[in-house]
């Protein structure tokens, strides 16, 4: 069926939009391609549009590829709950199930990544191969953020997403002008990875009604369940190891997520993992060097045999 998403949200280019059920919402994908499924998660403040330069490139190389909206975001339904990481994780494994497919390689950035080593470790039998892109394992960023002062200090927007209210309207105001200093601030070194355009991209999404709530609400989940028994129960069932081929990317100069926050995530892995560091890119490799990012996954699905 056709997607009837924001015309913010429904940007043309080669790939098709529509909408999906899964999980009891809806959610909107831009797809194009055919052959094995890879689905792209986006993170924070981001949408499906931060995956257009992996669609095209991922389906010429012979994949089905799928950018998802998170559950709240972009083309996707926003439900007045369910933005905990337990459920998030089966809307990605629903839409998984929703397109038919039996399983899928899945590429997850921030927000989006969390979601995939969730995903890997809750349904392990739909997850071909795992692609995390700036976010370390769930307990290795839990136990960062508790214990060193430094990843806390780099994590200060996730802090001030506790308060009620004054994030949603700090995000929207002027025409969501802090989406694109944050986009800005986040990204390495190179004048050359965003035009103005696309970052007015980002603004108008992010001031779709309701998007700015529904964006900050996993955050919220995530600080305020450190102590409580259902956040305790759910960092005790990610001890369960993965066991699906993992590639681990992240940018040495990433100012949100430190590299040696990430590192260490392998202790979580039993099966062949793969750390690779992008020299001089912030937290969005996918954006700041598309095609040697695009490189990296691409080797990755079709080597057979990955190191350990």
């Amino acid at each position: 069926m056709t997607s009837a998403v924001p015309p913010a949200v429904q940007l043309d280019g080669p790939w098709t939009h529509r909408d999906v059920a899964a999980n009891g919402a809806r959610f909107h994908i831009a797809e194009m391609g055919e052959g094995p499924l890879v689905l792209l998660l986006h993170g924070f403040p981001q949408f499906w549009w931060t995956w257009r330069h992996q669609l095209p490139a991922l389906a010429e190389a012979g994949y089905r590829a799928v950018a998802m909206d998170l559950r709240g975001v972009g083309g996707s339904d926003r439900t007045p709950r369910g933005y905990d990481p337990a459920n998030l994780a089966l809307d990605v494994t629903g839409v998984i199930r929703s397109l038919g497919e039996p399983d899928a390689a899945l590429v997850g950035h921030g927000l989006g990544g969390y979601l995939a080593w969730t995903a890997a470790v809750m349904r392990p039998k739909l997850i071909r191969r795992l692609a995390v892109e700036s976010m370390p394992h769930p307990r290795r960023w839990r136990a960062a953020m508790l214990r060193d002062p430094r990843q806390t200090a780099a994590s200060s927007h996730i802090w001030g997403f506790q308060r009620p209210w004054v994030p949603e309207r700090q995000l929207t105001a002027d025409d969501g002008a802090l989406v694109g200093r944050l986009v800005g601030d986040w990204t390495g070194p190179s004048p050359d990875t965003y035009t103005p355009e696309d970052l007015d991209v980002y603004r108008r999404a992010m001031c779709i009604p309701s998007a700015a709530h529904c964006s900050v609400e996993p955050y919220r989940w995530l600080m305020r369940s450190l102590a409580r028994p259902d956040g305790v129960q759910f960092y005790r069932r990610m001890k369960r190891p993965v066991r699906v081929p993992t590639l681990h990317l992240h940018g040495s100069l990433d100012p949100v997520l430190r590299t040696r926050s990430s590192a260490g995530s392998g202790a979580y892995v039993e099966a062949p993992y793969r750390w690779r560091l992008f020299d001089g890119l912030g937290h969005f490799p996918h954006e700041e060097d598309p095609a040697g990012f695009t490189t990296e996954l691409v080797d990755w699905f079709r080597d057979p045999e990955p190191d350990r």
